[in-house]
């Protein structure tokens, strides 16, 4: 027969405790999704009564028209590819060159590594400036190139450090035992520092994807063809000029009760880029608070 696990008994100083903390804990997660929540039901309630202010907890007459109509947008979609692009290749890309930086970097017979690790963690406290660095982009032929997304950000100083610290907290044996076997440095990262660092991986995963999907502002720099523009730059223009964009859009029945407001499409733009950070997030929500203590035990 399987041991039944005994009943610990909570005292009444516990229980108070607990349910205190409970309710404290429960109204902050209230407090975090409400505005996510309110955001929601406003994009799908009626554009009227979103105009007045009369949502407040519960939609009211129910619909997608805001949806239907945004997606219908020109150009939006093929906007939102260029942006997953983006985001799939810079994330990877940045992880791969930043690992593999930091990785060097913990190498202690690398030719003047106290050097050049020096001069480029120095890079995070000084910048050369926003226009010696649009001329070196221009002059590497990255203006009106997808490449101009990916390029410039492949190395992040911040990144690496925490990957660097998270590489130097993992036992050198592994390393060794391998070397003792005939593994050069690409062989030892690959199967057996990369596959460790999942963690800080994830970490730094997040910040880069956030840092890529929410950016508009290489866009508005570099890009004049727009089929190279991002879902966030699109939803820069329209927020500028969301009358304009209200009236642009084909609105069936003004009178009825789904009308399409300058509101309801600032909301439901909005929605539409949140939404996928909010769905990736919890996937690696796990190796995210694993990963920013490693990179806090050391610098």
């Amino acid at each position: 027969m399987a041991k039944t696990k005994a009943k610990v008994k909570l005292t009444r100083e516990e229980i108070i405790f607990n349910i205190i903390t409970c309710t404290i804990f429960s109204l902050i997660v209230l407090v975090c999704l409400f505005p996510f929540y309110y955001l929601f039901i406003c994009t799908i309630s009626n554009a009227k009564l979103v105009d007045l202010g009369q949502i407040t907890i519960f939609p009211i007459g129910i619909n997608f028209d805001n949806y239907r109509k945004v997606f219908g947008i020109q150009n939006l979609l093929h906007s939102a590819k260029i942006s997953v692009l983006r985001v799939i290749i810079g994330t990877s890309l940045t992880l791969l060159v930043s690992a593999y930086t930091a990785y060097f970097f913990t190498k202690q017979n690398m030719w003047k590594r106290k050097f050049w690790y020096r001069l480029v963690v120095v890079t995070v406290y000084f910048s050369p400036g926003l226009i010696p660095i649009y001329l070196n982009n221009r002059m590497l032929g990255l203006v009106n190139s997808f490449w101009v997304y990916i390029v410039p950000g492949l190395v992040s100083v911040y990144n690496m450090i925490l990957i660097k610290t998270s590489i130097e907290a993992m036992p050198a044996e592994l390393e060794e035992s391998a070397y003792l076997d005939g593994a050069g440095y690409l062989t030892r990262f690959f199967k057996i520092v990369l596959p460790l660092q999942k963690p800080i991986l994830a970490t730094v995963g997040l910040f880069s994807a956030v840092q890529h999907w929410n950016d508009f502002f290489t866009t508005k720099l570099y890009i004049t063809n727009t089929s190279l523009y991002t879902l966030q730059f699109r939803l820069y223009e329209l927020l500028n000029q969301v009358s304009a964009a209200a009236q642009q859009i084909e609105v069936s029945g003004m009178d009825s009760a789904a009308s399409i407001t300058p509101t309801g499409i600032r909301m439901t733009l909005t929605m539409v880029i949140i939404i996928p950070i909010m769905l990736v997030y919890p996937s690696i929500q796990k190796f995210y608070v694993k990963g920013i203590m490693v990179g806090a035990v050391k610098g």
